[in-house]
């Protein structure tokens, strides 16, 4: 299937979108163009179809994005209503589809309504390729949402999950940050004072995925510390990964000064803990063996997303 074929296709596509009346028309045209837009880039196509079936795509996935926001809850209307006592189902009194229904799941839904909130300029820039969409909501969420002062004071127990931006944007099916909140580049994070609040005698203890191992060790510097040994959090549900199925994430302990432990307590450095469902949230128990290796000293969790006894928080997810 050559260049010229592809485009002949995608016009017709383009037809069928500019015509959808459903959900369910406008998800067929999606994968339409964004199979041809994988085939062209596949086969070397020209840069005409490749950037065509992109348009159409992200086209697309805003058209489905708005549809979505205006349909009332789904209840399944391909498989009636609730079911009687005898077996039969009623029928529904919404009859809307669930995602199942028109094989839509939840990750492509959500990225499908932020693409279509994005204003016409961040549109605009996604459908021609200048930005990839995770970009784009990350620009606009950093602008909505307001900068927080950052902390006073002296602080020896740092406990901090920042919010990494990785370099694999186009996985959008994978539920990166960039979808959940608005993330940091190294360089971003490395500028952040934390130097300047840390006691002469300090500990960090930095939440980082492997894929940012290396990379971490920049702000760890940057930051006045010093990595000393790691936590490994045994998550039992796996994650998708590039090189294997992940089911770990790590927690690094950094120290500023001398910092060991006020407790002689060897605590297992493998914590098993199923993870939940709710994105990048961390086990309240990490925060329980660090309250107890470290119990005296002012204490502060950065990009904290709640507030907790005894412990000061600097984040924009949480009210001042």
């Amino acid at each position: 299937m050559d260049g010229d074929l592809v485009i002949a296709q995608l016009y017709k596509a383009r037809t069928a979108l500019v015509e959808a009346k459903t959900i369910q028309d406008t998800k067929q045209v999606l994968d339409i163009a964004a199979a041809a837009e994988i085939y062209a880039r596949r086969q070397h196509l020209s840069q005409e179809a490749i950037d065509y079936a992109h348009n159409i795509k992200i086209e697309a996935l805003g058209q489905l994005g708005r549809m979505l926001k205006e349909t009332p809850k789904a209840t399944g209307g391909e498989h009636g209503g609730k079911a009687r006592i005898d077996g039969s189902r009623a029928e529904p009194s919404n009859p809307t589809p669930t995602l199942a229904d028109i094989g839509l799941d939840k990750k492509t839904s959500s990225i499908a309504q932020k693409l279509a909130a994005l204003p016409l300029e961040q549109f605009e820039q996604v459908k021609t390729g200048h930005a990839s969409i995770s970009q784009a909501i990350r620009e606009v969420t950093h602008a909505q949402r307001p900068e927080r002062e950052p902390p006073t004071g002296k602080y020896r127990v740092f406990y901090a999950d920042p919010p990494w931006l990785y370099g694999n944007s186009g996985l959008q099916q994978y539920g990166h940050a960039s979808h959940h909140y608005p993330t940091m580049t190294i360089t971003e994070l490395c500028a952040l004072p934390v130097k300047d609040i840390a006691q002469d005698n300090a500990v960090l203890f930095l939440w980082v995925t492997s894929p940012l191992l290396a990379e971490c060790f920049a702000v760890i510097d940057a930051w006045g510390f010093v990595y000393k040994t790691s936590f490994v959090w045994d998550k039992v549900k796996h994650n998708f990964g590039h090189y294997n199925s992940v089911r770990h994430e790590l927690l690094l302990i950094c120290t500023r000064g001398t910092c060991l432990p006020d407790v002689p307590t060897l605590i297992d450095s493998v914590q098993t803990i199923e993870r939940s469902f709710k994105h990048s949230e961390k086990p309240e128990e990490f925060r329980a063996i660090i309250d107890t290796l470290y119990p005296n000293g002012p204490r502060i969790e950065l990009f904290a997303r709640s507030k907790h006894p005894g412990w000061h928080v600097w984040g924009n997810e949480i009210a001042a």
